[in-house]
């Protein structure tokens, strides 16, 4: 039971943080919304696991996830910090750092299009690994897919506001990760 009210009082903060979007079903932040409730629903269900059998092969590659979660978030960040600018015309479900008026090709961006989703991903699968069941699974599963589809319907908003030049990034850049995918 305390399960089910830690994960409705941390969804209070993801729900407002998604307020304007959560209303708009194609729109990225919708699905991004999703994954994070998803996020939400590892870390309250494996939360007692975080520092069982530190040295086993599952908290290790928990760990490795979660410690390189921070880099695309922090690289990100720092590279939109830059950039500087916004958009006060663009969407208005979008939050303020979204509504970036120039793409952003520099520092992380450079080499993956969508270096907050990466840190979402990783961590996700950091929390999943913490306690491995069929159901957290599942639910990590759901979190991929659904930052999956965030990255894939903020590229196809992209493609509207910035035109043939993100499409020629998208060719230069990956998804997620560096050199891979």
């Amino acid at each position: 039971m305390y399960k089910i009210i830690a994960f409705l009082v941390l969804s209070i903060p993801v729900i407002y943080l998604s307020r304007k979007s959560i209303v708009h079903i194609r729109s990225h932040g919708f699905y991004r919304f999703l994954a994070w409730e998803c996020i939400v629903w590892l870390a309250v269900s494996n939360i007692q696991y975080w520092f069982v059998k530190p040295f086993s092969p599952a908290q290790i590659i928990s760990w490795i996830c979660l410690l390189y979660s921070i880099y695309p978030l922090v690289e990100g960040v720092k590279a939109i910090k830059k950039m500087g600018k916004s958009d006060e015309t663009r969407d208005t479900s979008l939050h303020g750092f979204e509504k970036t008026g120039d793409l952003i090709e520099t520092g992380i961006f450079r080499y993956i299009r969508h270096p907050m989703y990466s840190s979402l991903l990783f961590l996700t699968w950091g929390i999943f690994f913490k306690h491995i069941t069929l159901l957290l699974f599942i639910i990590a599963l759901l979190s991929t897919v659904f930052l999956l589809v965030t990255a894939l319907s903020e590229e196809k908003e992209n493609m509207a506001y910035f035109g043939d030049r993100y499409g020629e990034y998208m060719k230069r850049t990956k998804r997620f990760v560096p050199f891979i995918i």
